[in-house]
């Protein structure tokens, strides 16, 4: 793959997917057909074919997909990531159905594909966070986001007929630029830089776990730059497919968290604790942390952001001056 080659982007006016096309485009890509409905996005660039497909569903991707040009990589990152929706029908048809169409079309055009799994994929994490292909079908998710995305990959997993080369990425914690429109489902760092500017003092949820004290549930958390060098170097690799999981391999507190973003924004650390929400407190995990060898037996050499490299850069560079990617 060269900069020559066509690029199509599924969910580019989202979060990590926006991040991906403008890391393309400075990486000298130019020829990207982004697929998603901008008609409240301002995050479109000068050199891409700009698709707007205002009902996202199988019908009328299959659709525009018979029509499409010639594509030489597959990103689809479009989902529905609402993890407090409890209607399983609308992750189904997003993040299951859709997938599946997009990964049929990948063989019949013969183009190699990247999806966006989850890490919450894993549960509870009682089963561990290993990417091999024997878990998914053990795995029990606490939400219906979560399932949605195991049964696309236990789907995947079973199929005889793939693409040319696949690649799963089960992201972990994912902060960073671009994420301003996520409501709720944006990430605690981003909620927190608003709290804090807000407030002055960050509220943290009390442990609702015997194991954990307050403030002590910890995540691993990856910055979306990191997601998005990792997917571009798959898509330069001749790596075996499969899932493969995109955290930093290092799970870290929320205390921690709290202290490297006032410390970011230079302002002395004011934590307060309260109730997990009734409506998740029994869907909450407490601890998540990527193994990541399988990446690195693939020969992934690069370093990751660490939490407080990654949160000085966000805050500094994007949350303080309100900018994009």
């Amino acid at each position: 793959m060269n900069t020559n080659s066509t690029i199509l982007i599924t969910g580019a006016a989202g979060f990590i997917a926006s991040c991906m096309a403008r890391f393309l485009n400075s990486n000298g890509f130019e020829n990207l057909i982004l697929v998603d409905d901008f008609s409240k996005s301002n995050k479109i660039e000068n050199h891409q074919e700009i698709v707007c497909i205002e009902k996202i569903d199988r019908n009328t991707i299959s659709s525009y997909l018979s029509t499409a040009s010639h594509i030489d990589y597959l990103i689809h990152f479009g989902a529905r990531t609402d993890t407090t929706e409890m209607n399983y029908d609308i992750h189904k048809v997003l993040n299951l159905e859709f997938s599946k169409t997009i990964w049929e079309f990948c063989i019949v055009k013969q183009i190699p594909l990247i999806y966006a799994s989850s890490a919450a994929t894993y549960g509870n994490g009682e089963l561990g966070y290993d990417d091999n292909h024997i878990l998914p079908n053990e795995l029990f998710p606490l939400n219906p986001y979560g399932v949605s995305k195991n049964e696309f990959d236990k789907w995947a997993l079973s199929q005889n007929n793939q693409p040319p080369k696949w690649y799963g990425l089960k992201f972990f914690n994912v902060y960073g630029p671009n994420e301003y429109h996520k409501g709720r489902m944006a990430s605690v760092i981003f909620h927190a830089y608003n709290q804090i500017q807000k407030t002055g003092k960050l509220n943290l949820f009390r442990s609702h776990h015997k194991d954990y004290s307050d403030g002590g549930q910890m995540r691993d958390f990856v910055y979306v730059k990191d997601v998005i060098s990792v997917t571009l170097w798959l898509m330069q690799q001749n790596a075996d497919s499969g899932l493969y999981n995109l955290g930093t391999g290092l799970a870290e507190t929320f205390n921690t968290l709290a202290q490297g973003i006032f410390s970011a924004l230079n302002l002395p650390t004011k934590i307060e604790y309260i109730d997990t929400p009734i409506d998740i407190r029994d869907k909450y995990q407490y601890y998540t942390q990527a193994n990541m060898q399988k990446l690195r037996n693939a020969g992934y050499k690069s370093s990751f952001y660490t939490l407080e490299q990654g949160i000085n850069d966000y805050v500094q560079n994007y949350l303080s001056t309100n900018k994009h990617f």
